[in-house]
């Protein structure tokens, strides 16, 4: 009977700590779990990659920049609050002036610092065609690179309001490639189309064995696959296969050729390889989901993506992105 009693006693205790607790977690304001920022914090630095390439990290959107004795190519240039401690960051790797910029795509947070670092920088060809050149205004400042479809967004012909005119490439290309030679280095410039959206190219460095793949690749979250500007599910995962395909580890998958992603960490081929398959896992049991003729909110309940949003965090644009793509070709 004692023991009975004391067992009764310790259930009541017990009892009354949970509905205490209870209590408690019902007055106290929900925890709210800190999101990976859009943006890095500003602290803006040069990080060499390998080879002639450099990373310039901390502006926003990744920045990338080879040297040459003779002036430096720039691939990507964020946002103009950003250009101070860009070219100040720059200034660190190298005084030679900005002769080249490449654009990966027309988003705004990878472009529309052109002005600023175009002015910054001097055209290598400078003082050809006269002052009335095609743009004689932009003449002096380093000529920008992009895909013919992301110009078409710049100047407004993809029903978006036209750029500011001092963003805009000058010198664009249509077909699968670009190739160039810079600095001594052969690069090839590829266009990846229908991908994260119509616009996207990635820049390969084959001297320096590094790739700069805009926001097809992004380590700190989900990728964006912008239906509306042209992105695509299929050419998405294409896109990042055709990075793979170029990607060589030196050994057991690590070093080799690295990659500089849209945001965050440089990657080897095992970093580009394990983010491809943590997002075909997702993308095909929503594709599962989709055949089954389930709605956008049951596929959100079922949770998907549940063991890899501590990874890359809220996962709703992409299924929601993914979903619509999928269930337009399940209707086909």
């Amino acid at each position: 009977m004692k023991t009975r009693r004391m067992l009764a006693v310790a259930a009541g205790l017990l009892g009354a700590a949970f509905l205490v607790s209870a209590h408690l977690q019902a007055q106290a304001p929900p925890l709210v779990h800190p999101q990976k920022p859009a943006y890095d914090d500003g602290n803006v630095e040069a990080i060499p990659v390998q080879g002639n390439v450099w990373l310039v990290a901390g502006s926003g959107a990744n920045i990338t920049v080879q040297v040459d004795p003779d002036g430096l190519l720039v691939i990507d240039t964020s946002v103009p609050a950003m250009a101070p401690k860009v070219l100040a960051a720059i200034k660190t790797i190298s005084d030679k002036p900005i002769r080249q910029i490449i654009n990966t795509s027309a988003d705004e947070h990878h472009v529309a610092g052109n002005e600023a670092i175009s002015v910054a920088g001097r055209n290598i060809n400078a003082g050809i065609g006269g002052p009335t050149g095609r743009e004689p205004s932009r003449l002096d400042g380093a000529p920008i690179i992009s895909t013919e479809t992301a110009m078409h967004r710049f100047v407004g012909l993809k029903g978006e309001p036209a750029r500011e005119g001092a963003m805009w490439a000058q010198n664009t290309f249509f077909g699968p490639r670009k190739d160039w030679v810079w600095g001594g280095e052969p690069i090839d410039i590829l266009f990846k189309p229908a991908a994260h959206t119509d616009g996207d190219l990635i820049v390969w460095f084959r001297k320096s064995d590094v790739i700069t793949t805009g926001d097809i690749l992004d380590t700190t979250k989900y990728p964006t696959i912008d239906l509306k500007r042209g992105g695509s599910v299929e050419g998405y995962f294409n896109a990042l296969n055709d990075i793979l395909d170029i990607m060589i580890p030196l050994a057991n998958n690590q070093g080799g050729t690295l990659a500089i992603p849209g945001h965050g960490r440089i990657c080897n081929e095992s970093d580009v390889a394990e983010i491809r398959d943590s997002l075909t896992i997702v993308t095909d049991r929503i594709r599962d989901m989709v055949k089954k003729g389930l709605t956008l909110a049951q596929v959100k309940a079922a949770k998907p993506s549940l063991d890899y949003d501590g990874i890359f965090g809220d996962p709703n644009a992409f299924i929601e992105a993914v979903y619509a793509d999928l269930s337009k070709t399940a209707k086909r």
